[in-house]
């Protein structure tokens, strides 16, 4: 393995490195985190709540950027290609081309998320990083879907039509090959 492939597949690694380093500077630079002024109990019990909340946030937007962006790289088939190919058997070139941009776009979407937890929590008061985590992530994300329904109904000339149960069925029996319980009850 040449210096660059070995340094291509350590990126992975540098990048969740760096999660750790990103909560520090973010404790470090937010007004709303004072230790050394807080140093009771109850303050440290919000502060622990306050960052299992964000690394957790953090931690499921950067792992789904990573898992879709690493299927971007040459070589390698886009995600939401593979689960087309896996719903539809052979696809036109026209759908693995929108396949691709969709997945690039949820990686977009994905880095948005990301981007705007971290600014919100380093910049503003605690209260609207909460509602951005809280209450408006699932909107977002539901808007998203609705998005790229309609993107596709719009863009592709004859677009593929599959339930919900269909994609969920898709799922749990991928989960169910790679742990090698396929064919198990």
């Amino acid at each position: 393995m040449d210096g660059r492939a070995a340094t291509r597949s350590r990126l992975p690694l540098i990048a969740l490195a760096l999660v750790p380093v990103m909560f520090q500077a973010a404790i470090v630079a937010t007004r709303h985190v004072r230790l050394a002024l807080v140093p009771r109990f109850g303050a440290l019990f919000k502060l622990g709540f306050v960052a299992a909340s964000a690394l957790t946030h953090w931690s499921i937007y950067g792992g789904l950027l990573l898992a879709f962006a690493l299927t971007l790289r040459p070589g390698r088939e886009p995600l939401i290609t593979a689960m087309t190919r896996r719903l539809h058997g052979a696809i036109p070139d026209e759908l693995a081309t929108y396949t691709r941009r969709v997945t690039i776009a949820w990686c977009c979407f994905f880095a948005a998320q990301l981007a705007t937890s971290i600014t919100l929590f380093v910049f503003a008061p605690l209260v609207v990083w909460s509602f951005f985590v809280n209450i408006l992530d699932i909107p977002l994300v539901l808007g998203m879907f609705a998005a790229e329904y309609v993107v596709r109904l719009h863009c592709l000339r004859d677009p593929p039509r599959h339930s919900l149960s269909a994609i969920l069925t898709m799922i749990t029996d991928v989960r169910k090959t790679r742990s090698g319980t396929a064919g198990l009850p």
